[in-house]
């Protein structure tokens, strides 16, 4: 069986290494990448089973490498995890928004990390098995998660990866009532740190760029959300 290929983008030497020794140990064929511009080719050119990504880097920053990662057809599902010192709510918020798996902070503990790798690519690949390519079409929105595209009366609705997946999710089970967290344990699984505040924010954006429509999504009020019954 071939290995799983995990790239790293950090320009920490130490870090660096100390993420590769880890990794390799555990069975992974592991590429690396000080900076984000060398970070973006190696991703594009052949894109690898999952990336680690630090923040603060030389030249293109950590986000924009994950904003032009989301913007490919060939990179717009690839897991990427932000490992970083940058550990205030709001890069948090800003991370997941841009449409990143995970977000773990420095320092970290090796085995922890561990545990998060293991964890996006089982939602991976769980994601492939269970058909959540299914496209669906509810009210005037036609939603298609092969490619990434979302379309209201015909016209294209431009969306982060985090709040496609809300719209896919919600949309995909008209009429039900989910709490917030079980819109992110669906959405990015049961061990992903993620704040009710975070879910409020997305939905904001979600409904926003979907205008009129976003109506369509509903509060309910102490429980969470759901998504109105044609």
């Amino acid at each position: 069986m071939a290995k799983e290929r995990l790239l790293i983008i950090e320009d920490d030497e130490d870090i660096l290494e100390l993420l590769r020794h880890n990794l390799t140990k555990e069975g992974y064929a592991v590429e690396t990448a000080a900076d984000g511009e060398q970070g973006l080719d190696r991703a594009k050119d052949q894109p690898p089973n999952l990336v680690l990504l630090d923040l603060m880097l030389p030249g293109i920053d950590g986000l924009q490498v994950l904003k032009s990662l989301r913007a490919e057809s060939r990179t717009a599902f690839l897991p990427i995890i932000i490992l970083t010192a940058k550990g205030e709510e709001a890069d948090v918020i800003t991370g997941l928004e841009l449409g990143a798996d995970d977000y773990i902070t420095k320092p970290f503990s090796p085995s922890v990390l561990l545990a998060r790798i293991r964890a996006v690519l089982r939602r991976k690949s769980r994601q492939v098995r269970e058909g959540d390519e299914n496209p669906i079409e509810i009210f005037d929105l036609a939603i298609d998660p092969r490619r990434h595209e979302v379309r209201l009366r015909g016209r294209r609705v431009e969306l982060t990866a985090t709040e496609f997946q809300l719209l896919r999710f919600l949309a995909a089970h008209p009429g039900w009532v989910f709490t917030r967290q079980q819109i992110v344990d669906s959405v990015k699984g049961t061990d992903y740190p993620v704040t009710d505040r975070s879910v409020d924010v997305q939905m904001v954006g979600l409904r926003r760029k979907l205008g009129k429509a976003g109506d369509y999504i509903e509060t309910v009020r102490g429980v969470g959300y759901r998504f109105r019954e044609e």
